[in-house]
């Protein structure tokens, strides 16, 4: 089997999985990251540029658990989502909640100067050299597939990805939460007038999509240093996969992200000088052929 995918490749099988797992984990950050987009401004119409930020703050916050307070992987997995959420709550109750009547470019404008500070904050408080986030030991080793072997770890950030991305997706279109926040941003009169709070229902949203941010970050931890570039480094790349998923749409979102992790996995084995790029590329044919994005609304 393995000769006869080489025969059908022309590149070595190990080569070719490793570069396709590799794409996989790229894809499930991109699907994490730009879930959280799509939560936020398919429910609250505001383009977050603190989200690579907040990615950032995951890690980190992960790291201090550890660092300061020898807490572990598995107790940053609940408390940095809860903690860098709450941070995302305080930043739309006192700034965002202001802009909601206003033109998009005033929210982006906003987002993108407070990531800024986010970034600057931590780049002057720990530098910009990276720590060190080592994995945890019930998930260290690596699994013999036969072909290839696959880290322990990696398959656990797969997966564990994809099942946070389809409870996502499945709590926004089939409960009736997921109901009210849909129809508040259709009508948040109507749904006021039903008992719902709406504004608190809003910055509750908000701050779930940011701890989905900070989830990643912490996934990201032991696999990336923990430095202060590590949102700056994914955001343009999430951006760019919002788009051709469509904005809002929770299902473009994730099948976006893990679909075009893979396309640049394997561009890095035919076309590496391309791999940087491909995801650019696509991005354009896709905006000129449909602009609401594969999956989005127009």
């Amino acid at each position: 089997m393995l000769e006869l995918i080489e025969t059908i490749t022309g590149v070595p099988a190990p080569l070719l999985f490793g570069q396709v797992l590799l794409g996989l984990i790229n894809g499930a950050f991109y699907a994490m990251l730009s879930l959280g987009l799509a939560v936020i401004f398919g429910l609250l119409n505001i383009i977050n540029f603190t989200h690579g930020a907040q990615f950032m703050m995951g890690a980190f916050v992960a790291w201090m658990l550890l660092a300061w307070a020898g807490l572990g992987y598995w107790w940053a997995l609940i408390l940095a989502p809860l903690i860098v959420g709450f941070t995302g709550v305080v930043i739309e109750r006192l700034m965002i909640s202001r802009l909601y009547k206003l033109d998009h470019l005033y929210g982006l404008l906003l987002t993108f100067g407070i990531g800024l500070i986010i970034e600057g904050v931590f780049r002057n408080q720990f530098g910009s050299s990276g720590l060190p986030y080592r994995i945890p030991p019930e998930l260290s080793g690596a699994w013999d597939l036969g072909f290839m072997f696959m880290p322990v770890y990696r398959g656990w950030v797969v997966i564990s990805s994809l099942v946070v991305c389809l409870a996502t997706w499945l709590v926004i279109e089939k409960t009736r939460l997921g109901a009210y926040l849909r129809a508040a941003t259709e009508n948040a009169a109507l749904v006021q007038a039903f008992g719902v709070n709406v504004p608190r229902m809003i910055t509750l949203t908000y701050g779930a999509g940011v701890a989905l941010a900070a989830l990643g970050g912490v996934l990201a931890a032991p696999i990336y240093s923990v430095n202060p570039q590590m949102g700056t480094n994914l955001i343009i790349v999430v951006f760019a996969v919002v788009v051709i998923g469509g904005m809002g749409s929770i299902l473009g979102s994730i099948i976006t992200g893990f679909g075009l992790g893979i396309v640049e996995g394997l561009t890095k084995v035919y076309w590496p000088e391309a791999s940087a790029t491909v995801i650019f590329v696509i991005m354009a044919i896709v905006l000129l052929t449909r602009p609401a994005g594969l999956f989005g609304r127009a």
